[in-house]
């Protein structure tokens, strides 16, 4: 059993070994992050079928998913764990830069570590930001977390992204959702389209629409919340405009995704 800070990590089902953590640690790939409460996860079949899509994508290869799902149920046995958060990164120890295009068999790596829920209302900025191919949730996370740390050094929570074109896009390892007094309001602009964003986006019962918002119509906004896996929680203030309706929007919010039944993980 191999652990890093507080996580321990499983590859293929077994313990992971310093090869193959050496293997993982190339910059290419791609991953999901959940949590699991009583071995059940929300949103399961979202989580799988981006990794199934992404492997496709990235390495043209098939992934089974029932795997995926036994690897995940045992990595939580193995750590004794019925509630925990979750990162599953599909990676390949055959994947080769100088022949990019060859189609290679992928490790599937498990980090199992203590569950998280995020609630904490936060100040952010924006910034003119784009990752790349935003639309994976690929390892290439160096400009997200610097991003994070530079808008953290100027006396700000986090970064919330601008495109090329001005338009809002997505946070730093969050979606958000915004009111303009009258409706929810996803923004349009290229993204990752997170688990927690869709299941809101199906189960939300108030009006809502997904529509470009330039940065201009920010000082317009009366209420924002973030979300991801780990919780959704208000964007108290952004760009130091305080916004005091974030507060009942993400209780809201919270509401609609406590309504959200939990898939089991099939074993």
């Amino acid at each position: 059993m191999s652990v890093t800070g507080s996580s321990v990590l499983f590859c293929n089902g077994q313990p992971a070994d310093a090869a193959t953590l050496g293997a993982a640690l190339v910059n290419y790939g791609h991953f999901t992050s959940l949590q699991v409460r009583g071995h059940a996860v929300q949103g399961l079949d979202l989580h799988l079928q981006r990794l199934a899509h992404a492997t496709q994508a990235l390495f043209g290869s098939m992934l089974d998913e029932r795997q995926v799902q036994r690897w995940m149920a045992q990595a939580l046995q193995h750590a004794g764990m019925a509630d925990a958060s979750l990162r599953v990164t599909v990676f390949s120890r055959a994947f080769d830069f100088r022949d990019p295009l060859s189609v290679v068999p992928v490790d599937v790596l498990v980090a199992v570590s203590a569950p998280v829920r995020l609630s904490a209302s936060r100040a952010v900025c924006s910034v003119r930001y784009q990752r790349e191919l935003p639309g994976f949730k690929h390892v290439g996370t160096f400009g997200l977390f610097q991003q994070r740390r530079e808008a953290m050094a100027a006396g700000f929570d986090d970064a919330l992204f601008l495109n090329e074109e001005g338009q809002v896009s997505e946070g730093s390892t969050w979606n958000l959702a915004l009111h303009d007094g009258q409706q929810l309001v996803w923004p349009q602009a290229a993204a990752l389209r997170g688990t927690a964003e869709a299941l809101l986006r199906q189960h939300w019962n108030g009006p809502q629409v997904v529509r470009a918002v330039a940065a201009a119509e920010l000082d317009g906004i009366q209420a924002a919340f973030a979300c991801n896996a780990s919780g959704i929680w208000p964007l108290g203030a952004i760009d130091g405009r305080a916004l005091a309706g974030s507060e009942a929007l993400a209780a809201q919010g919270r509401a609609v995704m406590a309504a959200v039944p939990w898939q089991a993980l099939q074993v």
